[in-house]
């Protein structure tokens, strides 16, 4: 199976630049650098969306990124609670009667 390659962050800013400074096509620069003109195009649309933030790096979240993440794990945690108290109301109530 052939290896991934991994870029560096300078190595990805340089490639956009290629396009976007110097007006190079993407299909041109990206045959300059050995990459796939898809892998270029996505490279470009992610540098014009998310700036300086575009090559964060391997399992990197964005700000809005983790702040979602870390939401998503407190409303599970409370899920499990509001089961745990629902079960024990259940019983307790069911001990009164």
């Amino acid at each position: 199976m052939k290896e991934r390659k991994q870029y560096t962050k300078e190595f990805k800013q340089g490639a956009v630049r290629l396009v976007t400074e110097q007006g190079r096509t993407i299909s041109d620069a990206a045959q300059s650098l050995g990459v796939s003109p898809w892998t270029m195009s996505r490279r470009v649309k992610a540098a014009k969306k998310e700036g300086t933030e575009a090559f964060r790096g391997q399992g990197q979240r964005t700000s809005e990124q983790q702040e979602l993440y870390e939401l998503r794990q407190r409303v599970r945690q409370l899920e499990e609670e509001r089961a745990i108290l629902k079960k024990a109301a259940a019983y307790f109530a069911r001990d009164i009667r």
